[in-house]
């Protein structure tokens, strides 16, 4: 399990980048941003079956630790202000 963080922590910078690259290309609902990201990082996890020697089922679980994880960086230096529920 030990590996399968260090994989995620490594690819996390990667999912980050691709969900800027897919917000900034085509209009998301910022409230499945999140979800996008886990999708992303699922599937980082699949095709990175070339560089690491990890089950199947603990890639997934890297990508889906990274992609969620590549949300919470994004947003911790994301400065925002006001509440989350609009009037």
């Amino acid at each position: 399990m030990e590996t399968a963080l260090i994989f995620a922590t490594i690819i996390s910078p990667i999912i980050l980048a691709l969900i800027q690259l897919v917000k900034h290309t085509i209009a998301v609902p910022k409230n499945l941003i999140p979800m996008l990201a886990l999708i992303v990082g699922l599937i980082v996890g699949v095709i990175s079956y070339p560089f690491t020697d990890l089950e199947f089922v603990l890639r997934l679980w890297a990508g889906a630790f990274a992609g969620l994880a590549a949300t919470g960086l994004f947003e911790l230096g994301n400065q925002r202000e006001g509440s989350t529920k609009e009037d």
